[in-house]
């Protein structure tokens, strides 16, 4: 074992026994508990709280409808940030329906497309 290596577990050994005889508090993180998995009869009523189509619906979530329909008929489960914007959904449909309007408002407020900025300069060269 090279000494560098011995070294540092020696130091880690200290370190325990420091903090087992109370001479030293390590920090500590909890981290919190995933979410808890949704069957299909749930994201029916996440989507029904919304009352959107199965289309709709995953343009909500930015995912395609297929993966909806594979929710809702229990082929698939909901995972990471998806199932999070399905508990969400559950809990607080409102909150999606802002972000949705949030989106429709600036789509309404938006500059032309760069495209026609462009044949626009060129016609005036």
């Amino acid at each position: 074992m090279k000494h560098e290596m011995f070294a540092e577990l020696l130091n880690s050994a200290h370190e325990v026994l420091a903090h087992v005889q109370g001479k030293r508090s390590l920090r500590t993180t909890t981290l919190p508990l995933p979410p808890k998995p949704l069957d299909g009869r749930a994201v029916k009523r996440a989507r029904a709280a919304l009352r959107a189509s199965q289309a709709v619906f995953a343009r909500y979530l930015n995912v395609s409808t297929k993966l909806v329909q594979a929710w809702e008929a229990n082929r698939r489960t909901p995972e990471g940030p998806a199932l999070v914007l399905l508990h969400i959904a559950a809990r607080q449909p409102e909150v999606l329906e802002h972000v949705r309007q949030n989106v429709r408002r600036k789509r309404g407020r938006r500059a032309r497309p760069a495209g026609r900025v462009k044949r626009h300069l060129s016609r005036t060269s």
